[in-house]
């Protein structure tokens, strides 16, 4: 990077005055905004190099400078002061969060307060089962051939499966499957299960095996074929209250992004422990989609089990965008640490 110091300060204020008004930046309102040291002409020959270099751009005649996708990533990259959260903003996150009763509340809660937060699209993928353990399985008796298989993870997601038993079984019998099932399968991750309920059936007394290897069936329909991954959204709205230059004159492939699981999820999925993500623009390798895209991963500790974020214009208040998706991240990661 050639930029001196002084360019990376004009790119810095057009940036911030750019999220700020909406409006083409001028030299001249950012000499008056701006503690520069420097004449309009020297803030102009700047700028003339920002946008020779590709920072910045003229979005029509006579107009001031908007910044590029490339002008935003260097701003995040090399001149971003993450704003850390007011008490306010804390005791908000706090006060949303009290009282959560299951992980569908927790997951609501948390993608209705990003998009508080922050004014943008949030998301929030529930914890996935591929990164999840079994913590309890349950059987309940519905009549002497039906059982209701109920599967609860480490993360907090509840499956449940009908199981059509070949012949009548007595209580006695669904408490001894039930016995086995936890003391094989509590604590395995669920990648790791299907060869562990394999090993149920061939364990099993002759006179139960057709019993087991009946649940042993949904067990594995529900451990390997639930591979659909789920997601929470909220704050769509946000969209309209941008400018015309936000989202190239049309929300069209934005609104049709927003009804694709597959592209939500390669959009805030796959992160590292403690990492926050942005991505701008064409970074996040989806055609036709002028967003920006900050997310982080949560979990207890430091096990990832899903991503959130918020989604919305390049033209984005990187810095308190990211202070606040990381602190959320934070924060469910110990709600479900503790539960």
């Amino acid at each position: 990077m050639s930029l001196d110091d002084r360019k990376l300060e004009v790119l810095r204020a057009i940036v911030e005055d750019y999220v700020e008004t909406r409006e083409p930046v001028g030299s001249k309102s950012l000499v008056e905004r701006h503690q520069l040291g420097v004449s309009p002409a020297t803030v102009r020959n700047d700028m003339a190099v920002l946008e020779e270099e590709g920072y910045i751009r003229q979005p029509h005649t006579s107009a001031g400078r908007v910044p590029t996708d490339a002008g935003y990533r260097l701003f995040v990259d090399r001149l971003t002061r993450i704003k850390p959260l007011s008490p306010a903003e804390r005791r908000a996150i706090e006060r949303f969060m009290i009282g959560v009763v299951d992980l569908d509340d927790v997951v609501h809660r948390t993608v209705r307060l990003l998009a508080q937060l922050t004014r943008q699209v949030a998301v929030v993928q529930y914890p996935s089962l591929s990164r999840s353990a079994v913590r309890h399985l349950e059987l309940v008796p519905i009549s002497t051939t039906r059982l209701t298989l109920v599967m609860i993870t480490d993360t907090g997601r509840v499956e449940q499966r009908l199981v059509e038993m070949p012949a009548p079984v007595q209580p006695d019998d669904v408490w001894e499957l039930r016995r086995r099932c936890n003391e094989k399968l509590a604590g395995q991750k669920l990648v790791d299960a299907p060869p562990l309920v394999q090993n149920l059936v061939e364990e099993c007394a002759p006179e139960r095996r057709g019993d087991m290897a009946c649940l042993a069936s949904v067990l594995l329909e529900t451990l390997v074929e639930r591979s659909e991954e789920r997601l929470a959204l909220a704050g769509t709205a946000n969209l309209t209250r941008g400018g015309v230059l936000d989202f190239q004159g049309t929300l069209r492939p934005v609104l049709e992004a927003l009804e694709e699981e597959v592209i939500l999820l390669k959009l805030i999925g796959d992160l590292e422990p403690s990492t926050t993500r942005v991505r701008i623009g064409d970074e996040n390798q989806i055609d036709n989609l002028p967003v920006s895209v900050v997310s982080s991963g949560y979990g207890p500790g430091a096990t990832i089990v899903g991503g959130l974020g918020v989604l919305g214009p390049t033209r984005m208040d990187y810095p308190g965008t990211i202070a606040t998706v990381r602190a959320v991240a934070r924060y469910v990661g110990d709600l479900l640490a503790q539960n």
